[in-house]
Formats: structure tokens, C-alpha cells, sequence
């Protein structure tokens, strides 16, 4: 699979840098004070800091669960998922979407877990337990 680039708004360089860094592991790459690169699960996210980050809209419907839109996020294993969850709870972040399962016994079942960065963009992160069935129908 190729990488992707995904440039987004930050609020700060700071605690864009805390959250990618300390607490997702990505490594850093380039950066000014204005923006800063990540290598995010093998893609590249460019944060750029900006006073006009809009605000969400919760359109997006998924099982019944109203999730904020846009939102951007990575396909993980599941060790990777459930390291990254207690992560985030032993840091007192807060889920939006709480870890749960989706599609349980079903082709493309996949955990899921939604979460707000420094800078109030979502993410969501996925782990599908057979990740063959990425696109299944």
C-alpha cells in the first residue's frame, strides 16, 4: 500500500509535537514555528498552525454513533490498537468513541476508538481482526 500525506490545522507547534510525539510515537520530521511533519504509522501528516480551525460537525452516522466529520485516523493491528488504547487512557485522554467493536462476527469486523488531539482534530483508529477483509462487503 502506498503512504499518504494528509495536511491538517494545528493550534500550536507545542502541544501538536506532546500528542504526535510523546504520545502516538510518531517520529518528527522537518518542522518550522508555522508547521511540522510526522511520520504517522508509516504516513505523513503536516500539521500548520492556524487561528481559523472550524468547527466540527457530527454528520457522519456509523451503527447509530454520530462521529465528527472530517476526521482522519490509521488502520492499526491489533496489539498496536490496544497498546495505543491503554495509552490514551493511562494519559486521561478522553474517546469520543469509546474502544468497542464493530461489525462483531461479521466480515470485516474491527475494533474502533475515536479521540481528539491537542488541537481538537479528531482521529479515529481501526484494528480488523482478519486485515484481509479491509474492504469487505
Amino acid at each position: 500500500m502506498n503512504a499518504f500525506h494528509y495536511a491538517f490545522k494545528i493550534k500550536d507547534i507545542e502541544s501538536t509535537r506532546k500528542f504526535y510525539v510523546e504520545l502516538l510515537g510518531c517520529t518528527e520530521g522537518r518542522s518550522t514555528e508555522h508547521w511540522i511533519d510526522f511520520d504517522f504509522f508509516g504516513h505523513q501528516l503536516s500539521g500548520h498552525v492556524s487561528t481559523d480551525i472550524p468547527d466540527l460537525d457530527y454528520c457522519g452516522k456509523v451503527d447509530g454513533i454520530r462521529v465528527p466529520i472530517p476526521h482522519f485516523g490509521c488502520l492499526l493491528t491489533i496489539s498496536q490498537f490496544e497498546a495505543l488504547q491503554k495509552i490514551f487512557e493511562t494519559h486521561d485522554i478522553e474517546f469520543v468513541v469509546k474502544p468497542q467493536v464493530r461489525y462483531e462476527g461479521q466480515a470485516g469486523e474491527q475494533r474502533t476508538m475515536f479521540v481528539f488531539d491537542f488541537s481538537g482534530n479528531p482521529l479515529e483508529f481501526k484494528a480488523f481482526s482478519d486485515e484481509s477483509e479491509v474492504f469487505a462487503k
